[in-house]
Formats: structure tokens, sequence, C-alpha cells
């Protein structure tokens, strides 16, 4: 009887360990989105995110841009893996070299969908030098012609 006894403490205390992690493999992903901040098209479409690295990520997983702090504005410069300057990021709202809007957060939008399921990061490629950026234009209430992803895109890799 004792080593019955033992084989169903055994038992339950596996079973106790498998329903914590099952249940720490659930909620911890959602818990790391939260660190993430989506960009959004002008029609509302989610197309790429903001890492807690502030790296910004294609919704493909495709690292393509990362955010720099701008010494002498608010906000930051947004950079391309490939070094060139693709626009800046202030309140939310991602801008080109015209000043137009390229992509915002949910509250930039007038109509956001809903987010679908994001695939698994890539690695990230190594930083070119910089490019001197540009002086910034007055920024438009406009959406820009380019969308979000094609001007994500010119900064990456390949």
């Amino acid at each position: 009887m004792p080593l019955f006894r033992f084989y169903t403490k055994k038992r339950l205390a596996a079973s106790l360990i498998l329903s914590i992690l099952t249940f720490a493999f659930i909620w911890a992903a959602p818990l790391r989105a939260q660190d993430e901040t989506t960009l959004f098209e002008a029609d509302g479409r989610a197309t790429a995110y903001i890492a807690e690295d502030m790296t910004i990520y294609l919704w493909s997983g495709k690292p393509v841009a990362y955010l720099y702090p701008d010494s002498g504005h608010e906000g930051f410069d947004i950079y391309g893996f490939n070094g060139k300057h693709l626009g800046w990021f202030i309140r939310g709202i991602a801008r080109d070299h015209d000043g137009d809007a390229a992509c915002g957060v949910k509250s930039a939008v007038s109509l956001p969908q809903l987010e679908p399921l994001k695939s698994l990061k890539e690695l990230k490629p190594l930083k070119s030098l910089r490019e001197l950026r540009p002086l910034r234009p007055i920024f438009s209430r406009s959406w820009s012609d380019v969308p979000c992803r094609i001007f994500l895109f010119e900064g990456s890799e390949g």
C-alpha cells in the first residue's frame, strides 16, 4: 500500500507541474505582446510592430528598421538596418520624408481592424552605419501614398 500512495503522489505532482507549465505557456505570449506597439496602415490593417527593444518588425516577422532617439527634438528617427533614414516616429505616427503619415498606432487610425496572429520574429541583421538624417519637413495631416509595409521595407537588408 505505501508504494501505491507514493506513485499517486508522484503522478499528482507531475500533473500539477504540467498544469502550471501549460498555464504559464498559454499566458506568457500575451504578456510579452503587451510590450509591443502595433502599427496600422491608413486602411486600419495591422502591418508592423515595434518590439520592446525598439526594433520594427513587419507582421511577417522580418526586422526592417529601428527607432533611434532624436536628441534635438521629441520622438525618434526611423532607421533601416541598411543605414537608410526612413522618417520619424512622433506621437504614435511614423512619418516619411514628405511629412505624411506612413503608419500609426491604433489611436491614429479611424477604423483599426483586428490584429491577425504574428509570425515568429526572424533574427535581426547587424545595423549598418546610419546616414545623416534630412531636415524635418512640416508634418501634414495626410496619409502617404506609400503603404506602411513598403515604407518600412526600404530599410531592410535584402
